[in-house]
């Protein structure tokens, strides 16, 4: 796909059969720099998996909603704010030779296919730990994640070493502010909660086992 010259010195660079991947990045003057992963396929499209926090699991956004997911709203100028690292030096995507196999309309079909799948949106939500006081993220993006989070929400000592994706204590760092104001919203990173990421009760996140009340007044009421 490229030649040596065009990839010398990219950190993060790795090779597949239709497919490189280099380190990236994206950076906002309020929450500082959010790092992830960039594919270039073959056929022009561009996929970055996000490594912004260890419980991020987005792993195939487009450039433009890395953009947003890094706190950057305004214009599509993903070209110019996203970077890769090249002899530890942050350089636009546009200074590179990585342009040159972006296809508009593969991008295009799957930023639609993404933004159908996003219509159902839970947001990240956090729990205090009983012990330490420290609010820890929990992710709301499957079912499984949904559930572990509602059976969190309802125990009254929940402990930062029941935290489900890593183990942690109560010594291990607390998410800075900035960074918990970030919440997943698809429409905008900053989002403080709207129609689009907040859920008031779905079959995702209310459970036909579940004897809460809030799950109980839910499967009652809910449509068929």
């Amino acid at each position: 796909m490229f030649t040596e010259e065009e990839l010398r010195d990219l950190e993060g660079l790795k090779r597949g059969s239709d497919f490189i991947e280099v380190k990236c990045g994206c950076t906002s003057k309020k929450y500082g720099d959010t790092v992830g992963k960039l594919r270039v396929f073959s056929n022009g499209q561009f996929l970055i998996s996000c490594e912004c926090t260890s419980v991020c699991d987005e792993e195939k956004l487009t450039p433009y909603e890395f953009e947003k997911h890094s706190g950057k709203e305004g214009t599509r100028k993903w070209k110019n704010r996203i970077w890769v690292m090249k002899n530890g030096k942050k350089v636009p995507l546009w200074r590179t030779a990585l342009l040159k196999y972006y296809r508009h309309a593969s991008n295009g079909a799957n930023e639609l296919v993404r933004m159908r799948a996003k219509r159902l949106f839970h947001r990240d939500e956090f729990i205090r730990c009983t012990k330490c006081k420290k609010e820890r993220r929990f992710r709301l993006r499957t079912d499984k994640e949904c559930r572990t989070y509602h059976d969190a929400l309802k125990s009254r000592r929940w402990k930062c070493a029941n935290w489900p994706y890593e183990k942690i204590t109560c010594e291990s760092e607390e998410e800075r502010a900035s960074r918990k104001s970030c919440r997943g919203c698809p429409r905008t990173p900053s989002c403080k909660g709207c129609t689009t990421c907040v859920c008031f009760g779905c079959h995702k996140c209310r459970f036909l086992d579940c004897k809460c009340r809030t799950c109980v007044d839910f499967i009652q009421n809910a449509e068929p």
